[in-house]
C-alpha cells in the first residue's frame, strides 16, 4: 500500500489542475486516480448554454454533481430535477442519465466519480485545453467517443444529436 509520501497532500487554486476540452466543455481535474489511490475523481466542469451529453450509463462508477453556477435539468432513470447553485445530484451507476444546461448562462459544477478513473476517459476523448476557456464549438468525434466509452465501461444510449 502506498505511504503518505507517495500521495502527498496538495492544494489547488480555482485556475489550477489539468484542463481538457471535452465534448465542447472545459474540464479541469482537481483530483484523480493517482492522487486519491483510485478512490475518486473530482473535476470542475464549465459547460456552455444548451450543452447536453447523450443519455449514457456508467457501469463502473457512481457520479455526482454539485452545482456552482447556472441551471441544469438532470434526468436519471424516470426522474428529472431542475437544479441550480448549491444543488447536489447523485447519479448511481447502472442507471441511464443525462442533463442539459438551461437558459442563456454557462454552468459550472464539481463532478465526483467513485471509484476514480473518469479523468482517463475525458483525456482519451478530449484534447489538452489551450486556454482556460470553453473551446470553439465543434461536432464530437463519434468514433473516438464510442470507442473510449466502451473501453471505460460507459454505455452511450444514443449518439449526440440523436
Amino acid at each position: 500500500m502506498a505511504g503518505p509520501t507517495e500521495h502527498p497532500p496538495y492544494a489547488l487554486s480555482r485556475d489550477e489542475g489539468q484542463s481538457t476540452w471535452f465534448l465542447g466543455t472545459l474540464v479541469t481535474v482537481k483530483a484523480g486516480a493517482d492522487a486519491t489511490r483510485n478512490g475518486f475523481t473530482l473535476i470542475e466542469q464549465v459547460l456552455p448554454p444548451g450543452f447536453a451529453p447523450p443519455p449514457h450509463v456508467h457501469h463502473a462508477e457512481e457520479e455526482a454533481f454539485y452545482i456552482l453556477e447556472g441551471q441544469l435539468a438532470v434526468t436519471c432513470g424516470d426522474r428529472t430535477w431542475q437544479v441550480g447553485p448549491g444543488s447536489f445530484v447523485l447519479l448511481p451507476r447502472g442507471i441511464a442519465h443525462t442533463f442539459r444546461v438551461e437558459g442563456s448562462e454557462l454552468a459550472r459544477l464539481l463532478q465526483i466519480t467513485a471509484p476514480a478513473g473518469f479523468e482517463r476517459f475525458v483525456e482519451e476523448v478530449g484534447e489538452p485545453a489551450q486556454a482556460p476557456t470553453l473551446p470553439s464549438p465543434a461536432p464530437p468525434d463519434l468514433q473516438k467517443l464510442l470507442a473510449a466509452a466502451a473501453k471505460h465501461n460507459i454505455e452511450i444510449k444514443a449518439p449526440p444529436g440523436q
